[in-house]
């Protein structure tokens, strides 16, 4: 099968221009990252043609199909842009892999998340949403300490060691802030002290999947401050790019049993909730009466065998990072084709 790669690099430090903040693609991939998954689909006996993102993308796909598109784009512009790629697939009739443009724009707007999984009684920090400074002056803030943070925004973008607010005043100045630096509205949540967890869940739903669900938790991560556990500790851009050295990935957490399974619970709802594809990784607040707080779900989960949770939680897990792949391709595959079982192997489809 050829599988066609949609991605979006991250410029040369060169390239990256003087009038947008230093984390302005942090969300875009590594060259590393897009071979790593190239290297992993052609053992598993796959052919791979990279696609790239954006008008190159459309270009390519059109010009030359691939079989499959393994959609790790994250687009540019605004709440919908890691919808762009799915979106043009489905016009065109070509598979692909990962969640599809609803949720995708549904989840990265963080806000629109939080109330549909709360609707469906799931436990989320309190909210507002800033879209001006205008608005400041007019909305009501959940109770203090509050973190704040862009609403449509991944990777830690905007996200720093000092994006807990305990008055108003500081979160009032951290909104404006990001508002004149990003350019996009802001979320001010309740903070949770507590723990920082993250789950990786394969599968798809009954609702995406024919009527046959097959969600399945890959593991519970937590993130702990070296030093010690930490219940003001916030997983910011600074940590992420020095976790070597300020933190330590842990699998399972120090837990009791039923609270592991509490969290996977949770995180398995979520994913049901936002009707993901094939893979997800959500991230809670483990508040510290035991409470899983829902943060956010990311259906685009990093994949740099590096620095990406997903494939850190799996490496600790034992598995290596082209059976990880495997495992999301199977998931894809076995929901595009219903009728009858795959495997990601070269010999299982088509």
């Amino acid at each position: 099968m050829k599988i066609g790669i949609a991605f979006d690099l991250k410029p040369a430090a060169a390239a990256k221009s003087a009038d947008v903040p230093d984390d302005y693609y942090e969300e875009y991939d590594s060259a590393e990252t897009v071979e790593s998954i190239a290297t992993a689909l052609r053992q598993i006996g796959h052919q791979t043609v990279l696609l790239g993102g954006g008008a190159g993308f459309l270009d390519r796909v059109r010009f030359d199909p691939p079989d499959l598109v393994w959609n790790i784009a994250e687009g540019a512009g605004g709440r919908c842009r890691e919808a762009h790629v799915p979106s043009i697939c489905e016009f065109l009739g070509i598979p692909y892999t990962h969640s599809d443009p609803l949720t995708l724009a549904a989840t990265l707007d963080k806000a629109m998340a939080k109330r549909l999984v709360r609707q469906d009684g799931l436990a989320t920090p309190d909210f507002a949403v800033i879209r001006q400074e205008e608005d400041l002056e007019a909305s009501k803030f959940p109770t203090p300490p509050l973190f704040v943070k862009p609403l449509d925004e991944g990777s830690s973008k905007g996200i720093r060691n000092d994006s807990i607010c305990r008055r108003m005043m500081e979160a009032e100045e951290r909104v404006r802030w990001l508002l004149r630096t990003y350019r996009r509205p802001v979320l001010v949540e309740q903070f949770i002290a507590g723990r920082e967890i993250t789950v990786g869940v394969i599968g798809n739903s009954s609702a995406v999947n024919g009527g046959r669900d097959t969600v399945e938790v890959l593991g519970v991560l937590e993130v702990i401050p070296r030093g010690g556990s930490n219940p003001n500790f916030v997983y910011s851009l600074e940590v992420k790019r020095d976790f070597v050295n300020l933190v330590e990935y842990v699998t399972p957490p120090p837990a009791s049993g039923p609270q592991i399974k509490r969290i996977e619970e949770a995180a398995t709802s979520v994913f049901r909730a936002l009707e993901c594809r094939d893979v997800a990784r959500i991230d809670f607040r483990l508040a510290e009466n035991g409470t899983p707080f829902f943060i956010e779900a990311n259906p685009l989960p990093g994949l740099s065998p590096a620095t990406g949770d997903l494939p850190i939680l799996a490496r600790l897990l034992g598995i290596p990072y082209t059976e990880l792949i495997e495992k999301i391709l199977t998931a894809a595959l076995a929901r595009l084709n219903p009728a009858r079982e795959v495997s990601a192997s070269a010999s299982g489809w088509r």
